[in-house]
């Protein structure tokens, strides 16, 4: 199972790679010149970050009912 997700993120990876033709994104440039694109960075990491503290902590409470069972 664990191989079968690794290959399919490494595919997303790829297609998404595969995706940029070297464009130039307007709004992207705009954003970095000044200085937004930190702001939305942080947001997605801190985002990201929580929702994998819930599911690890998720998972730590099923791990601990299923061991009372």
């Amino acid at each position: 199972m664990k191989k079968l997700i690794s290959v399919l993120l490494m595919l997303l990876c790829f297609v998404a790679v595969k995706a940029q033709n070297g464009a130039s994104v307007e709004m992207a440039d705009k954003m970095r010149s000044e200085g937004k694109i930190y702001v939305v960075i942080g947001t997605i990491v801190i985002v990201f970050a929580g929702i994998t503290i819930y599911l690890f902590s998720i998972d730590r409470r099923l791990r601990k009912i299923e061991k009372e069972k």
